[in-house]
């Protein structure tokens, strides 16, 4: 049982450090990142996201996988031009403007919390 509740404890942990680094990225790249326009190019056969294709402020053309899904609400159609924020020292660290996803962080933030509480009251309990 103690086994058993300190794995659970681990796994907990790993998803709260997750869902934080998560978090930390998406300020950062918010707070520091240099803002560009980016042209949405279609997914490649068998991929769920499109590239999305951004000069930098030193004239270097990037294109990286978009950091989120298309949705209802955000289409992501190719030919499109979407505002990204990006890391000026890794341009492939993207964020696109609106389409941040913190709430898919703070969800593994509670997640592993609840599962780290769970494994401390097995493991206090067990013993």
């Amino acid at each position: 049982m103690v086994v058993l509740a300190v794995v659970t404890a681990l796994g907990g942990l790993v998803a709260v450090l997750a869902g934080a680094y998560g978090l930390w990225q998406t300020r950062r790249i918010a707070a520091s990142g240099a803002l560009a326009q980016a042209l949405v190019k279609a997914a490649p056969p068998g991929a769920e996201r499109p590239s999305l294709q951004f000069e930098t402020a030193d004239g270097r053309v990037v294109e990286v996988v978009s950091p989120v899904p298309p949705t209802r609400r955000r289409p992501l159609a190719p030919g499109d031009l979407v505002g990204i924020a990006y890391d000026t020292g890794d341009p492939r660290e993207t964020l696109l403007i609106g389409g941040e996803r913190t709430g898919l962080d703070w969800a593994f933030v509670a997640a592993g919390a609840a599962l780290v509480l769970l494994g401390l009251v097995l493991v206090a309990t067990a013993a």
